[in-house]
């Protein structure tokens, strides 16, 4: 694609960048047939190509205007337009740039930017924690629409005492899943302790920054990072704490992209990449134990797994958690479109609930054709999403590995 950028655009660091994004898209189109939004609606600028137009037009002088906000706001950046695309064109990092420069020119309306503040702030504040269990204990009376982004609780169960192996990881407290669902970290925990790795949350490190960087708060999200890493940076010095584990795929591919996010900040820079190289998602740092986990686990349980877009697309991860599954005995039930997104996308289902729902029904429908007893994903929003459309349980995968490690060994399945 050729470009001329306006000259405010062409000599910044954003500017380079999108141009030599955009001077990779040959206009081929394939991304619109793997693009939900566009599948759901039907618009060209509700595409991927349709946004790249989008953005090549305001980088090269357009003014842009609430459309154009619009029209890049209901993008769920999923990126199965980059699994798809042949030429390699980083759209997801095109988007950011493009999001960035429209919400400094485009004012939002009173009640949208109140929401997006609300919203982002809320997942943040330390009083989600309380607000998420009042909500639980009086759940049965919410609202339909509240219910659906209020989850059952259940408890978290005792942990081990890990400190004790030799092989240590840390994971990531985050922002909301520790009071929305804390059997996730909880079953995490127990699964590595299992396999003789002691994993424990690292003081000082909290949301990974993916809420605010989607929420027209970019430069608090920066701030996020920078947090993070000063959490991690002096428990990874001695060389005793071998990975980040990851067991929110959301969470991980954010993470994986600090060193994209800070390379300008000459402070961080060597930090952020240094520690990228140590981020696993909790299905690589299984992976290699399922032969010894599967002797102790329940055979031929019938699964559907729902990768979701940030395990798939943004980290490549699908295959290897697919067959980590396989190893470990389920038996997975195939099902149409697993490369679409389910329309969760962190805060998406809140600001675009119409267009989440239906890729959420749609994603339900094409599961249930299999008759799985169990959906499992590994993040937390794409749970929490599908389960407010079903009856059928959704759980993270590793809490469902471990629900099985426990139950007595008479109950387990051959």
């Amino acid at each position: 694609m050729q470009t001329n950028l306006a000259s405010w655009a062409r000599d910044t660091d954003l500017g380079k960048e999108a141009d030599a994004i955009l001077r990779r898209c040959v206009h081929c189109g394939f991304c619109t047939a793997t693009c939900p939004t566009y599948q759901v609606l039907g618009d060209e600028l509700d595409s991927p190509r349709g946004r790249i137009y989008l953005i090549k037009q305001v980088l090269e002088g357009a003014e842009p205007t609430q459309s154009t906000q619009q029209h890049l706001d209901r993008c769920l950046t999923c990126r199965n337009c980059e699994t798809t695309c042949p030429s390699g064109v980083q759209y997801g990092h095109l988007v950011d740039i493009g999001r960035k420069i429209v919400e400094e020119r485009v004012p939002r309306s009173w009640a949208d930017r109140t929401k997006r503040t609300l919203l982002r702030k809320t997942m943040l504040s330390p009083l989600f924690a309380p607000a998420m269990r009042l909500g639980q204990a009086v759940r049965g009376m919410l609202p339909e629409a509240l219910k659906r982004k209020v989850p059952e609780r259940r408890a978290a169960g005792p942990l081990p005492q890990v400190a004790g192996h030799a092989r240590q990881v840390l994971m990531l407290a985050g922002c909301v899943q520790p009071a929305m669902m804390p059997t996730i970290d909880a079953a995490t925990i127990r699964v590595l302790d299992a396999v003789g790795i002691g994993a424990r949350i690292a003081p000082g490190a909290g949301c990974c920054g993916a809420a605010s960087f989607h929420l027209d708060a970019q430069d608090d999200a920066l701030g996020q990072m920078r947090a993070n890493v000063d959490a991690w940076w002096p428990l990874l010095q001695d060389g005793k704490v071998e990975a980040i584990v990851m067991n929110a795929s959301g969470c991980g591919a954010m993470v994986k992209e600090y060193a994209h996010h800070l390379r300008h900040d000459p402070a961080y820079a060597q930090k952020a990449a240094d520690i990228v190289a140590l981020v696993k998602d909790v299905a690589e740092i299984v992976a290699p134990h399922a032969a010894q986990l599967r002797s102790q686990l329940q055979a031929g349980t019938r699964a559907a797994f729902h990768p979701p877009c940030t395990l798939q697309h943004w980290q490549g991860l699908r295959p290897l958690s697919e067959q980590l599954l396989a190893d470990l005995g389920f038996a997975l039930q195939p099902f149409a479109d697993t490369h679409l997104c389910c329309g969760s996308a962190g805060a998406y289902s809140v600001l675009n609930p119409e267009i989440a729902l239906e890729l959420r029904d749609r994603k339900l429908g094409a599961i249930a054709a299999g008759g799985p007893d169990v959906i499992l994903s590994a993040n937390i929003g794409c749970i929490g999403h599908l389960q407010s459309g079903t009856d059928t349980p959704v759980r993270h995968w590793v809490e469902v590995v471990d629900e099985q490690l426990r139950q007595p060994a008479g109950q387990r399945g051959a």
